[in-house]
C-alpha cells in the first residue's frame, strides 16, 4: 500500500506532535559480496522475470477473490516444491482470496517471517488494457511492483537458499495475503499469530527511489461521513425534502482543516456518493476520508473533529454519521528497524551499492509487527514507482540487486536473529 515517499536524511525528524524520533543507527561495515548468491541472483533473472510477468497477468483487485486465487494457484506448486508445507486458509472476511501461508524448517536460530501481498488496486479488465510489458530500463503492468514484484522475489529467493543448500534457520515462513490494499482485513488474526513465533518480519512492498529501504511509515485509517437526509421530487415539492448531497458537502467544508500532504497527518477526500436520480432530492450521500498519521493519537483527533462537525448541520431535519474502517497503524522509527537497515546496507553496500532509508504515507504489515515487538524492515521489493496509477512501474536495474539483499538478510537472520523488542 503506497503513496508519497519522502526521504529521511540524517538525524530523523520531529514528528507532528514535536516529539523526537529515534536517531538512525550507524550504518555497518561493508560485507564482502558473496559470490555464490550474487551467481545464483543472476542466472534467476530470466525465471524471475517470467514468473513476475504470469502472475501480473492475472486480474487480482482486493475483493476479486477468483483472480487472486489463480495468482495464489500459480505460486502454490513453486513454494511445494522447495519442500515447504503450504497452508491455504480462508480469509477472516467474505469476499476476499484466500492466504497462502509456506514454511520451511531448517537447522538453526531465527524464526523469519516474509509478508507480501497478491491484492492490487485494479479492478477486473485492467489486464486486458494494459497487460504486463518491458523496456530496456523498466516493467509495467498492474501491480508489478505493488506487491507481485515483491511477492516473486520471496519465492526466487528461497529458490536460492534450496539450491545452495542453505538451512541455518529454525523457520522460514512466507505469508502470502489477499487484501492488504484494504487494511488487510482478511489476515488480521492470522498475522497476530505469525507474530508470535517470529524474530523478525521482512516486507516485501516496493523499495522507494532512488534506492531505500522503509525505516518508518504512516498509519492509515478510512473514515465514513454519511448524510440521511428526506427524499422529495425535485420539480413538484422540492421543500420537502431535505438534501442529503448538500449536507454533505457542509460537512466536507467544515472538515477541511487537516493538512492534505507533507510527512505528518494528512487527510484526503477520497470518495463521494449521492443521489439515484436526477429528478430526485437525495435522501443519502457519504464520503470517504482517509486519513495517514505518525502517530496513533492522531486518528482520535481527527475523529474528534469529525464527530463534532457533525453535531452542527446546515441543512434542518438531516443526521450526520462518522464511523471508521479498521486501519493499519504508523510504523515508528525505532531502534530495531534501525538495525535491520544497517544490516541490510552492509550487505549492499558489498556490492558497491549504497541503500537509503526513507519512509512514506503507504501504511503495511510492518506496522503490526513492530506494534507486537517484533523487529521490522519493509520496502525490500524491487524499486519502482506510479503505485497504484497506470503509470506504475519496476526498475528493472534493481532486479537483481534487491534479490540478492533479500536472500542474504534470510541467511543473516537466519543465523543470527535480532532480540524481541519487548
Amino acid at each position: 500500500m503506497r503513496n508519497l515517499t519522502f526521504a529521511v536524511a540524517g538525524v530523523a525528524a520531529l514528528l507532528v506532535t514535536g516529539a523526537a524520533e529515534a536517531a538512525p543507527a550507524k550504518a555497518a561495515a561493508a560485507k564482502p559480496r558473496d559470490a555464490k548468491v550474487w551467481a545464483a541472483a543472476q542466472a534467476a533473472r530470466e525465471g524471475q522475470l517470467k514468473l513476475l510477468e504470469s502472475v501480473v497477468n492475472i486480474d487480482s483487485g482486493t475483493g476479486d477473490a477468483a483472480g487472486g486465487n489463480k495468482v495464489a494457484a500459480v505460486l502454490i506448486p513453486r513454494l511445494k516444491a522447495l519442500g515447504m508445507s503450504v497452508e491455504i486458509l480462508p480469509p477472516e472476511e467474505a469476499g476476499l482470496a484466500d492466504n497462502v501461508v509456506a514454511r520451511l524448517s531448517g537447522t538453526g536460530k531465527g524464526r523469519i517471517l516474509m509478508i507480501g501481498h497478491l491484492d492490487t488496486v485494479f479492478g477486473p479488465g485492467t489486464v486486458a488494457k494494459r497487460a504486463f510489458r518491458m523496456d530496456a530500463e523498466r516493467a509495467y503492468g498492474p501491480g508489478v511492483d505493488d506487491e507481485k514484484g515483491g511477492v516473486v522475489e520471496g519465492v526466487t529467493a528461497l529458490e536460492i537458499l534450496k539450491s545452495l543448500g542453505f538451512k541455518d534457520f529454525k523457520e522460514i515462513v512466507f505469508l502470502i495475503e489477499s487484501s492488504e490494499e484494504r487494511g488487510s482485513p482478511g489476515t488480521r488474526r492470522l498475522i497476530d499469530r505469525l507474530l508470535k513465533d517470529a524474530d523478525v518480519e521482512l516486507n516485501l512492498e516496493p523499495g522507494d527511489p532512488p534506492d531505500a529501504v522503509t525505516v518508518w511509515r504512516k498509519g492509515s485509517t478510512t473514515f465514513h461521513i454519511d448524510v440521511k437526509g428526506r427524499a422529495a421530487h425535485a420539480g413538484v415539492a422540492p421543500q420537502d425534502g431535505r438534501n442529503a448531497a448538500l449536507e454533505l458537502i457542509h460537512q466536507i467544508r467544515a472538515d477541511d482543516v487537516f493538512p492534505k500532504s507533507g510527512e505528518g497527518l494528512t487527510a484526503n477526500l477520497t470518495v463521494i456518493t449521492a443521489g439515484t436520480r436526477n429528478n430526485i432530492i437525495p435522501e443519502d450521500a457519504q464520503a470517504l476520508i482517509n486519513v495517514r498519521t505518525r502517530t496513533p493519537g492522531q486518528v482520535e483527533e481527527v475523529q474528534s473533529v469529525l464527530e463534532k462537525n457533525a453535531q452542527t448541520t446546515a441543512i434542518p431535519d438531516t443526521k450526520v454519521t462518522v464511523s471508521r474502517e479498521p486501519a493499519f497503524p504508523p510504523l515508528p522509527n525505532n531502534p530495531a528497524t534501525e538495525a535491520l537497515a544497517a544490516r541490510a546496507e552492509a550487505i549492499y553496500a558489498g556490492l558497491g551499492l549504497q541503500l537509503a532509508r526513507g519512509g512514506n504515507g503507504g501504511a503495511s504489515e510492518s506496522a503490526l509487527a513492530a506494534d507486537a515487538g517484533v523487529a521490522a524492515l519493509d520496502g525490500l521489493g524491487p524499486v519502482g514507482g506510479g503505485f497504484h496509477s497506470d503509470k506504475e512501474y519496476l526498475e528493472l536495474k534493481t532486479l537483481t540487486p534487491r534479490l540478492y539483499l533479500l536472500t542474504k538478510l534470510l541467511m543473516d537472520l537466519g543465523h543470527t536473529p535480532p532480540p524481541r523488542m519487548k
